[in-house]
């Protein structure tokens, strides 16, 4: 099961976690440490496990969230040259059915701009997905129909296909943009985080006086690259957009109109 993470939260919460566990590592390491030193426990070989795990953890998450970032912006590209050639395949028809078909073209890019615009609401995104699914019906009718006309099969062997596969990439970046790890990663790597302020506090008992530039250190290095690999995960969220890739939809937008 996959949730939507709002990444600023999350890190706040990790945040608050990473402080408190710094602090009672610090009062426990204080609290051992206070003992005969036979008694203190020997954990380095605890505290090496638990960060290497660790770094194995936001290794991984970070590179899939990369790639899945990658491959959403790949997608945006790869529905632009779907739409592209569809368009220009449009010529194959008769000249009579080429002006509606090319306005409903025009109309579906703004349509599918619309319905991944993430500086919207939700209730602008899903009308313009609404607009985008109707005129997808539209074309497919007034394509099929259109070819059926024309002597030959290159308009049936090469605008329908095209136009099968600028609807098909709908439903992959749909399903792409919602495919995430389980909650439960997340969960385990907040826990992690959380694990390892306790043992770096406990560790840091032992200097006396706290240190705050390597408290402030640690905790920041650790938020940001969580925020980071959320900020990737959910890129219409955070401050990595991907809509910075949605100009070549109107790239595509723009010459259609010439």
């Amino acid at each position: 099961m996959t949730f939507d993470i709002d990444p600023v939260s999350f890190t706040a919460i990790v945040l608050a976690g990473m402080v408190g566990c710094l602090a009672a590592g610090r009062w426990l390491g204080a609290h051992y440490r206070g003992r005969r030193e036979q008694d203190a426990p020997s954990v380095s070989t605890v505290d090496a496990a638990l960060f290497g795990l660790f770094g194995l953890l936001i290794a991984f998450t970070f590179s899939g969230a990369m790639a899945r970032f990658e491959g959403q912006r790949e997608l945006i590209r790869e529905e632009a040259n779907d739409i592209g050639t569809a368009y220009l395949r449009v010529d194959l028809l008769p000249a009579p059915r080429q002006a509606p078909l090319r306005q409903d073209f025009r109309d579906y890019v703004q349509a599918r701009l619309d319905a991944t615009n993430d500086l919207q609401s939700d209730a602008f995104r899903a009308a313009g997905q609404a607009r985008a699914d109707a005129l997808q019906r539209d074309i497919w009718a007034k394509s099929v129909g259109a070819a059926a006309e024309v002597q030959g099969p290159q308009a049936t062997t090469l605008l329908l296909p095209a136009v099968n596969d600028m609807i098909d990439i709908t439903t992959t970046r749909a399903v792409s943009a919602e495919a995430h790890p389980p909650v439960v990663i997340y969960a385990m790597l907040a826990a992690l985080a959380w694990a390892s302020s306790m043992n770096a506090g406990f560790g840091m008992a032992g200097a006396g006086r706290r240190s705050l530039f390597h408290t402030v250190g640690f905790v920041t290095a650790i938020t940001l690259s969580c925020y980071v690999i959320l900020d990737l995960e959910y890129p219409r969220k955070g401050l990595f957009r991907i809509s910075s890739a949605d100009h070549i939809l109107r790239d595509v937008a723009a010459g259609m109109a010439k």
